[in-house]
């Protein structure tokens, strides 16, 4: 059993990305602002214990998640059962991520800081130490502008996602 930490980024080729009917994930929808889909951005929360005030993830790139699933596949013999957390081992605040986004962009993202969600916590980061002690391997995507980047990337090819449709939010 794999436990994702905020499963991020895109394909790099920039064939297969995000895609939801109802989109929650904070790259995405920072960068639905500079695809016109959004006039500005909500931040819940700047007073959090952390190095800026904002919440801290650990984000994991697909291609890594894509990764683990491959030596797992391998690693792992019939009948057998292991649990492993998939991250990088670090995290990022979302003013992190926003700027992040902003520098992939090439321009200012808007945003307005509202009230903290109830129950977020201030830091949730993965330790992956298991899974690369037991599969082997590590993440390659282990800064945030990568995994931006692989993001912008398929958003600009696909602004409305694969059907092309207006996600709800």
């Amino acid at each position: 059993m794999f436990r994702y930490f905020n499963a991020s980024g895109a394909d790099p080729n920039g064939e297969h990305g995000e895609d939801r009917k109802r989109e929650t994930h904070l790259i995405p929808l920072t960068l639905f602002v500079p695809l016109g889909r959004h006039p500005q951005r909500v931040l819940f929360g700047d007073r959090f214990p952390t190095r800026d005030g904002t919440c801290e993830r650990d984000y994991v790139h697909v291609d890594d998640l894509a990764s683990a699933h491959q030596l797992g596949m391998e690693e792992l013999r019939p009948g057998e059962v292991r649990s492993y957390n998939l991250g990088v081992g670090h995290g990022f605040t979302v003013r992190e991520v926003h700027a992040a986004c902003e520098k992939v962009v090439g321009a200012p993202i808007p945003f307005e800081i509202a009230e903290p969600r109830p129950g977020d916590p201030a830091v949730l980061v993965a330790s992956s130490a298991k899974a690369r002690r037991e599969l082997g391997g590590s993440p390659r995507y282990t800064e945030i502008d990568p995994i931006v980047e692989t993001a912008w990337r398929w958003h600009r090819a696909h602004p409305r996602g694969y059907g092309e449709r207006e996600p709800e939010f």
